[in-house]
């Protein structure tokens, strides 16, 4: 299990390094789990749980609108904390649900021991801030997305931020998560092509 904690100091420490004690406190706080495909780890309706850190894997965040549709409003590309940010920490009931598109390995914590951790640790403050805010960026960006760019460039743009997913993630849910038609992205698939990622 200890790869689950390298990758989870790696994502952190491109923001802050992180001391000895830390990171002891957070092997001793955040839970290895692996979550079979397919999987709803947060359903509506309750409060959230668990502050998830995805180490492999594909998840994503919808919820359903008025006609029952499902509207995916977050998808991961890559390792990354995922939750239902303000329910968890507001340890109010969600309508939102978290869920393991494909098989994934997470690290995830209470609220309660998220308490502990902040107690105890001289950076969880510091790098928790810090991705919420990150966090809050991209929900900022997508929203403005939607409003202004056309379905293709949305599109486009996906595939150049996010070029992983298309090839793990069942179409309905990208299509879902750019606002278009499955019909339309498929469409758009046809048109435009696959775009090479530029290597990271």
């Amino acid at each position: 299990m200890e790869h689950y904690y390298t990758r989870f100091f790696s994502y952190v420490e491109e923001i802050l390094v992180l001391p000895e004690a830390d990171k002891a406190s957070i092997r001793e706080l955040f839970k290895p789990v692996f979550v079979p495909k397919d999987t709803i780890i947060e359903p509506a309706g309750q409060v959230p749980r668990y502050h998830n850190f995805i180490v492999s894997g594909y998840m994503r965040n919808f919820h359903l609108d008025n006609d029952d549709n499902e509207i995916t409003v977050d998808l991961n590309d890559g390792s990354r904390f995922f939750t239902s940010y303000f329910h968890f920490m507001n340890r109010t009931v969600s309508n939102e649900n978290l869920h393991c598109i494909t098989d994934c390995e997470l690290l995830r914590i209470s609220r309660d021991d998220v308490e502990i951790g902040a107690q105890r640790s001289s950076t969880q403050k510091d790098y928790t801030i810090q991705i919420l805010q990150k966090h809050l960026e991209e929900e900022k960006r997508r929203i403005n997305d939607m409003a202004n760019l056309t379905a293709e460039d949305r599109y486009q743009k996906f595939l150049t931020e996010k070029p992983t997913i298309i090839r793990h993630v069942p179409l309905r849910y990208v299509a879902s998560y750019l606002g278009i038609t499955q019909r339309h992205l498929s469409r758009l698939r046809s048109e435009i092509g696959p775009i090479t990622p530029t290597p990271k």
